[in-house]
């Protein structure tokens, strides 16, 4: 085959695959005076598709480095991903658009006017994805801290994304919260600084125990959790007499937990309860339950009746004479009596 045939053959080769995808350079709509083809189109999903998996291996990129340096934070190789993915998105959504043949300058301003309007109609959407930036940056949210938001949700935060963030509760229900209400409301995080917490179980006892015999029973109930921190750097369980009740005198125990429990404060105050009764019942204390006095006075029965007999003859003397008062109504308590 000559130089001449070969090339002969490989025109035919590109005229069939022109002729095959000719209908690509067909017009789909048109934007001011840009013509939009379905080629534009296939580039703009494969310059997306392309900035997706970019992402993606930028992402891994970034979760080796920090496994090898073991030097970053969770939390912070988490928030380098997430803004690497969006920051990665933004420029590959751009260059979509500019591979249409679409000016950027003009799309601007469609922006512009555009954000307007949804600044107006998707308020908390606007909300919710500002708010998600700032828990990026911000040190005061991480994934893996035990939260309570002002709603009264608990729970372990799973992910931080741009609208919403998820938290699991301690029974495994996953709880997506707008991001928002992090920003706006109050939010209580059980391990932001630190892992050690300190919890108080209140208790009562029946009035005339002894104070030092029940520190012993209930000191006695605490190490027999596993949950109760035994180091040197925190003070040791203690037993606080803190009010004279009604019937009873309640007392607290005031015990730092080991890291490991902070996230289960439900279980974690169950299992100090279970052992402090079992613990005073071992000792014999009385556990008291509500209770009232009556103080009944006494009341002369005859001297009621002599009275009332007296009321009663008064009252047929004048019964003819003028309508007589309707008696007073009647105490049923003291008829009990």
């Amino acid at each position: 085959m000559t130089k001449a045939t070969t090339t002969d053959v490989v025109s035919n080769i590109v005229t069939t695959i022109r002729e095959a995808f000719h209908w690509l350079n067909s017009e789909l709509f048109s934007v001011g005076e840009t013509a939009v083809t379905y080629g534009a189109v296939l580039r703009f999903v494969v310059i997306l598709v392309a900035a997706w998996i970019v992402s993606v291996l930028l992402q891994k990129a970034l979760q080796r480095y920090a496994n090898f340096r073991n030097s970053l934070a969770p939390s912070s190789v988490y928030a380098l991903k997430r803004i690497t993915h969006y920051v990665v998105l933004l420029v590959g959504f751009l260059l979509a658009v500019s591979s249409i043949g679409i000016d950027l300058t003009k799309f601007a301003i469609f922006a512009s006017a555009l954000g307007i309007g949804v600044g107006f109609g998707l308020q908390n959407l606007i909300s919710n994805f500002v708010s998600g930036i700032i828990l990026l940056f911000d040190k005061t949210l991480k994934v893996g801290d035990f939260v309570e938001l002002e709603s009264g949700v608990t729970g372990e935060v799973q992910e931080i994304n741009i609208r919403s963030t998820i938290i699991t509760t301690n029974d495994n229900i996953d709880i997506i919260v707008p991001n928002s209400e992090f920003v706006s409301g109050r939010v209580t995080n059980w391990t932001m600084r630190d892992t050690y917490r300190r919890i108080k179980v209140s208790f009562g006892v029946a009035y005339g125990t002894d104070k030092e015999l029940v520190k012993k029973a209930v000191l006695e109930a605490a190490e027999r959790v596993p949950h109760t921190l035994t180091d040197t750097h925190h003070r040791p369980p203690q037993v606080w007499l803190v009010e004279f009740g009604e019937s009873a005198l309640n007392f607290e125990l005031v015990v730092w937990l080991r890291p490991e429990a902070v996230n289960r404060p439900g279980a974690v105050q169950a299992a100090f309860m279970w052992e402090i009764h079992t613990s005073l019942m071992e000792h014999k204390i009385e556990i008291p339950f509500p209770q009232r006095d009556l103080h009944v006075k006494t009341w002369n029965g005859e001297k009621a009746q002599v009275h009332f007999m007296q009321d009663r003859a008064s009252t047929a003397s004048t019964e003819n004479e003028e309508p007589a008062p309707e008696p007073p109504s009647k105490n049923d308590a003291a008829e009990e009596l």
